[in-house]
């Protein structure tokens, strides 16, 4: 009884608990807002360049920008987190309330839990903006984009393209890029082509299973082509077909939902499918791992570098410690990253390739706070 209530001593929220939240959340939210409004205002710039381009005004690029904040917002919020929490943390040591709270007894590792207890809540929501608001709005800003600059091109509902080509119309279900040997290729998958006459008729319909364009050029692959002459209907099949497309390949990837932008069930779904149609899945499965984990990468993130909030100031400053805190926190963001790819280019199983920084990570901060209690 006596460990029990000690424990639940411990977990009980108290003063200290408020005290830090507050200094961590304020400059979590102030470190972040300056991250995407400057983010923000560099892709507003961007996309004034394309402004006259076809239908796209200046207004249509403002209304990009503000579609794609949820996703941004996203983005930004683990090293918003990270700066932030430096930052509070940094604020307490200046004023000298950090020492006074180790003074009445608190530990470091009590102090920096109630920093991630605090920061802990924001991520929960950002997350759920993560499988919400952020891939709708993208679709939607992509999809504006999209119509505007190209108004033979349009974006099903559903994620499906739809494009006038001459006296053609194609759709297919999806679309994705990808390198081939340094090389960017785009991929349509259950594409379909409907031909039509000069009076309006249907003259040809092939359906492909895949149509890719790479050295300038397009290749349908899996083609039943159906041709109505009349009252006669005759059909094909041929493994491969050269297809003289006029269809614009730079203008593609606006229609193509990239994994890092989709929600997990979307993730999920599209890996279903290309592994049932034996075709490679790692960057969806990549995203996808990055999406579990991420509440996880986050507040590990952050936690890296509070370490060096602590300690006396006169010891090398607090600039000095906020900057190699900064410092560690982005090497480990880029090590996460580098250890991802490779893993994704040897055949690793990409949930432990991405929760295995983490770990080393939080095992490494076991042992500093054990040798710091």
């Amino acid at each position: 009884m006596t460990v029990i209530s000690g424990l639940r001593d411990r977990l009980r929220f108290k003063r200290v608990d408020k005290l830090v939240g507050i200094a961590v959340l304020t400059a979590v939210l102030i470190t972040w807002s300056v991250l995407v409004g400057f983010d923000a205002l560099r892709i507003f710039v961007s996309e004034a360049n394309s402004v006259g381009q076809g239908q796209y005004t200046l207004g249509k690029a403002a209304t990009y920008v503000l579609l794609t904040l949820p996703r941004r917002t996203y983005e930004w919020f683990c090293y918003a987190a990270m700066i932030g929490t430096l930052m509070g943390l940094g604020s307490l040591a200046a004023t000298s309330e950090l020492i006074a709270l180790r003074a009445a007894g608190l530990s470091k590792l009590r102090i920096c839990a109630s920093a991630v207890l605090a920061l802990s809540l924001l991520t929960a929501l950002v997350a759920l903006v993560g499988e919400t608001i952020g891939p709708l709005g993208e679709q939607k800003a992509q999809s504006l984009a999209l119509v505007a600059k190209a108004k033979d091109i349009a974006i099903a509902k559903g994620g499906g393209l739809w494009a006038r080509d001459g006296a053609a119309v194609i759709n297919a279900k999806r679309a994705r890029t990808r390198r081939v040997k340094g090389e960017d290729e785009v991929e349509l998958s259950d594409v379909r082509v409907f031909e039509f006459t000069p009076e309006g008729q249907l003259s040809t319909l092939s359906l492909a299973k895949t149509a890719i364009f790479a050295h300038s050029d397009w290749t349908m692959q899996d083609v039943r082509r159906t041709e109505f002459k009349g009252t006669e209907v005759s059909t094909t099949i041929v493994p491969n077909m050269h297809w003289a497309s006029g269809l614009d390949p730079r203008v593609l990837p606006l229609s193509i939902a990239h994994p890092e932008n989709m929600a997990t069930r979307n993730l999920a779904r599209n890996i279903e499918y290309l592994e049932r149609n034996q075709q490679d899945a790692s960057s969806y499965k990549r995203a996808y791992w990055a999406r579990i984990f991420y509440p996880l990468n986050v507040l590990v993130l952050a936690f890296c570098a509070v370490p060096f909030a602590f300690g006396a100031l006169r010891t090398g400053g607090l600039g000095k410690r906020l900057f190699l805190g900064m410092v560690l926190a982005v090497s480990y963001a880029f090590l996460q990253q580098s250890i991802v790819s490779v893993g994704s280019v040897y055949g690793f199983d990409m949930a432990l390739t991405n929760i295995l920084p983490s770990v080393v990570l939080i095992l490494l901060a076991g042992v500093y706070f054990r040798r710091s209690a």
